[in-house]
This record gives structure tokens, sequence and C-alpha cells, in this order.
């Protein structure tokens, strides 16, 4: 049963101009643009300039979704951005977005849940909605992952790029988008995808690359073509859909490869499926709002459909939610 009372009102975007082809690459490690299309599917990524931060990014996908919808944002009761490249431990992102937007009576908050943070985002936005506690909530997934990066290590450096999206999540008790999430967390496992920070230990064990993103690839694409088939089918047998009721797939872009296998081991068709990775690589956070405003603006994703949405990554966290669009 449908318990929700909230609905996705609107969707905006940005990237940075600068982009960061596979044949740049070239020049900067030791790769070529075939084994990266044929490994990851990423073609180019954008990349932030030096004074152009997670905020920026955050406020520009707003400023888009405001013009193109007709929205005002002067009534937004909280703000949660989903990020894991903040532009300073404190003030959150959040904050800096309520400041440059005006946005008088609100919460503001930054969620961490790295690559599957929109979806842990829109989980908590429409929780907050459909208990009451919030009328009108703006969910960002924004990253500058290029400032995290260390450009002379080949397996991560072509993997990630910069960008944001935003969507405005409002109470409406009568045509409500969310049909139901799963999320889950693999803890022990969060030495396969980490940045140090204040510590370089974890679970007893030292580090060893601090300051940049690390990942060992093999075992994250080992747990995620495990655990996100798993979680497709939790939640598919919570809300009652069907792989077939499913219009369009929406997983987090990290990896072409992942997504293929993905999809085979759920059932669902590969050309049901909508990232954003070719021409922005792996934005994080900022994957899913992309690569759901690209199906829009193809004409794909239209209102009435089901959507699978699927983040996962960092923590090893992962989340999953369907929503009927209703844009």
């Amino acid at each position: 049963m449908n318990t929700s009372k909230a609905r996705i009102t609107a969707i905006g975007t940005y990237v940075p101009e600068k982009r960061l082809t596979n044949r740049h690459l070239e020049e900067l490690v030791d790769t070529n643009n075939e084994w990266i299309v044929q490994r990851t599917g990423i073609k180019e990524r954008r990349i932030a300039e030096d004074h152009e931060f997670t905020s920026d990014i955050s406020i520009k996908a707003v400023e888009n979704l405001m013009e193109r919808y007709q929205k005002s944002v002067d009534d937004v009761d909280m703000i949660i951005v989903c990020t894991m490249t903040p532009d300073f431990k404190t003030p959150s992102v959040s904050a800096l977005v309520q400041a440059k937007l005006g946005i008088q009576n609100t919460g503001a908050l930054d969620l961490n849940a790295a690559c599957a943070g929109f979806t842990y985002g829109l989980h908590v936005a429409n929780g907050l909605v459909t208990a009451g506690l919030n009328k009108k909530v703006l969910v960002i997934g924004a990253e500058t992952f290029s400032k995290i990066l260390d450009y002379t290590d080949r397996s991560t450096c072509i993997l990630f790029g910069d960008g944001g999206g935003a969507v405005l999540v409002e109470y409406d008790e009568q045509h409500p988008s969310f049909i139901g999430s799963h999320i889950g967390t693999d803890g022990e496992l969060g030495k396969n995808l980490y940045c140090t920070d204040l510590s370089n230990r974890m679970h007893g064990e030292e580090l060893p690359v601090t300051g940049f993103i690390a990942q060992n690839g093999r075992e994250v694409y080992k747990w995620a073509v495990s655990t996100v088939p798993k979680g497709i089918t939790a939640l598919l047998e919570k809300t009652g859909v069907k792989t077939t009721d499913v219009d369009w797939f929406v997983p987090h872009s990290a990896n072409l490869r992942i997504i293929e296998s993905i999809c085979q081991r759920s059932e669902l068709s590969i050309e049901r499926a909508i990232y954003s990775l070719e021409y922005f690589g792996n934005t994080s956070a900022a994957t899913i709002p992309l690569s759901l405003d690209k199906g829009v603006r193809e004409g794909n994703i239209k209102k009435n459909d089901k959507l699978l949405l699927y983040g996962f990554g960092g923590g090893l966290t992962h989340a999953g939610t369907i929503i009927e669009w209703s844009i």
C-alpha cells in the first residue's frame, strides 16, 4: 500500500563547461580512449574550474529548475544536499545554498551517502513530507570529484567528473510520486572505496592512500553486481511492482559494465536503462539526477512512467526507490 504524500514537481541540472575527454587523459596517464570506453563506457567528463565548488554547482542546478518550471523556492522549508565533496566541513553546502538563494525559513542539511546519496536524499525527503514535518523540500545531488582526484592514478582519474542535479519534493496527498524504497549498508567493506580526512585508519588498518579518492575497483564491482540485484528484488517484492511494470531503470552511473551486469541479473532490459556516464563520467551523487534529466530532455521519460532508481557506492551503501514520474 502506498502511503506517500510527497510528489516530485520539478527538476534542474548543471554541469561545468570544461570537458575532459579520453584523448586528454592519454596525455596525463598511461591509458587510451579505446581502453577506457571498452571497460567503462565513458567518453568524457565535465571538470569544475578552480574557483567553482559544489555549492556553485548546486545553486546553478536549482536556478535551472526554477527557470524551466517557473518554480519559486522562497517557501522551501528544508534543503538536503547530497554530496561527499562539500566546500567546507562547515558551513554545509546546504547552508551556502540557502544564503545564495535567500530562502528565509528553512532547515538545511548535507547528506553523505556517496554515490547512493541522491536516492538516500529522496528517501529522507519523502519521509519528511509524508510525516507532515515539511511541505517543500529541495533535494540536490552535486559533486566536484575532480578536486579529490589523483591525476596520476589511472584507475580512478578516468572515471569521475563533476556536476549536479536538483528536484523539488512537495506535499501532494492525491498524486504522490513515491511507491517504495529499499536501503542497505556494508560498512565492513568501506576500505574498498574511501577518501581520507581526519583519520587514515579504518577498522584498525592503515589506509595506503591519503587525501585522494581511492578504490579497489574489482571488489567494488563484485559487491555492486551482487548486492544491487538483491536489493532490486527486495524492492520489487516490497512494492508489488514487477520488472515488466518498470518503464525505465535509472541506476547510478558508475560504469557501463556494472550497469549491464545488474540489468542481466535483475532481468531488466539494458535498452530501458538511462545513464549519464558517457559524457559526464561518474559524478557520484549527481549521476541519477543527471540521468533523469537526460531522459526528460530526450523525451523518453514521460508523465506517469514508473522509474526504478538505484544508487550504490562508498560506505559501502546502496539505496533504491520506485517512483511514478509526475512532471
